[in-house]
């Protein structure tokens, strides 16, 4: 069959996948064809028949042998959007199917390659042609959108879960709709003891089995989006990477009094969370020597220390978090601490920088000399 043909017939798999997206099913369709003609279509349906066997190949499959009026499907070639499961590749090699094409690798359940390749062990009685990769771009594509838009609605729902305080405020979600260069998961936590129900938000990313990981705290006029290019750096270089909003900043929750932004009180919420992510071997980034009480606090967690001097951030995205002067006690309290820097461990590694976070370029190379530094 030609390579046309098959682009042909995998857009008619594809209009299949649309139609098991639209029914709320992940987006993967199968037709099947012999002599130029359908003989059978299928698509996801686990969902709403309550059965995990309703793979699009599987619907496809079963509905061809009735069609034909037997369970062997000569001739016929297998179209489908995804690369086929364990599942689905076994029932092809039943069918002793001549031929299967599919559009998108699947790198977790993929029995094709992927993972394992069911159709080349030479021990079974039958061995099926496998082509991959036809319209691949366009099948992946529709599988990452309906994944995208499904986290983005639980991460709605989980938001929608956590109640606000009496005496705090929330930044609406909304607000940070269009901030650029922001590209990752929401994490909150509302549970440790020291938060009392505020709601704390975070980032997390990179390798959870990294060799250490990086706790990036911000200063009083910043939130968790001014270490976005560092984040990226860091993560890019294999390291896993924690970034707190501190509560009354960024996208956690802010209480309205002043007083409720006590140093110690802080230190304390961040002691809780590294505890609770298991965080250790932790290079701590602070800037201007604001959380040196954390590092005295945490000897057995804290790895290195390095303390940044950056400019003031400016721009509209600093002032988005706070949408009225309500919101602005966290920084107002912060504005006034009395930092008490103390003395610090002879033995933790210490570096210190000036760097601009807000430049790209600035970014990377303070990634790539702190790496390099806190490696030793």
């Amino acid at each position: 069959m030609s390579k046309l043909d098959d682009t042909s017939w995998m857009q008619a798999a594809l209009v299949e996948a649309r139609a098991a997206q639209q029914a709320g099913e992940v987006p993967v369709g199968a037709v099947l064809v012999r002599d130029g003609q359908v003989i059978a279509s299928g698509r996801n349906a686990p969902i709403a028949c309550h059965d995990p066997t309703q793979h699009a190949e599987m619907a496809a499959l079963r509905v061809a042998a009735q069609q034909l009026g037997n369970y062997r499907l000569d001739g016929c070639t297998l179209y489908v959007t995804l690369e086929p499961c364990a599942m689905c590749a076994g029932a092809m090699l039943h069918a002793r199917l001549p031929r299967v094409v599919y559009g998108a690798a699947d790198p977790k359940t993929g029995a094709a390659g992927s993972v394992v390749n069911l159709f080349a062990e030479p021990l079974l009685n039958h061995q099926t042609q496998i082509e991959g990769g036809v319209l691949a771009e366009e099948c992946g594509a529709l599988l990452q959108n309906f994944f995208s838009e499904r986290r983005r609605a639980q991460r709605a729902r989980r938001l929608a879960s956590y109640p606000l305080r009496d005496d705090a405020l929330r930044t609406p979600e909304s607000a940070f709709a269009d901030l650029p260069g922001y590209p990752w998961a929401a994490h909150h936590v509302s549970d440790l003891p020291a938060l009392a129900g505020l709601r704390l938000h975070y980032l997390d990313e990179g390798p959870r089995q990294a060799p250490r990981s990086w706790l990036l705290l911000h200063g009083g006029a910043g939130w968790s989006y001014q270490y976005r290019h560092l984040l990226a750096a860091l993560v890019e270089a294999g390291e896993r990477v924690l970034v707190p909003d501190l509560i009354g900043f960024g996208k956690s929750d802010k209480p309205k009094q002043q007083a409720a932004h006590g140093q110690a009180w802080h230190v304390q919420v961040l002691l809780e969370l590294m505890q609770r992510l298991d965080l250790r071997h932790v290079v701590l980034v602070e800037q201007g020597g604001t959380w040196h009480q954390l590092a005295q606090a945490a000897p057995e967690r804290i790895a290195g220390l390095l303390t940044l001097q950056v400019p003031a951030p400016q721009g509209l995205a600093y002032r988005l978090p706070f949408p009225d002067a309500g919101h602005r006690a966290g920084p107002r309290a912060f504005a006034g601490w009395v930092v008490d820097r103390g003395s610090l461990p002879a033995q933790l590694p210490r570096l210190a920088e000036r760097c601009a976070l807000d430049q790209p370029a600035e970014a990377r190379a303070l990634a790539a000399r702190a790496v390099e530094y806190f490696r030793l």
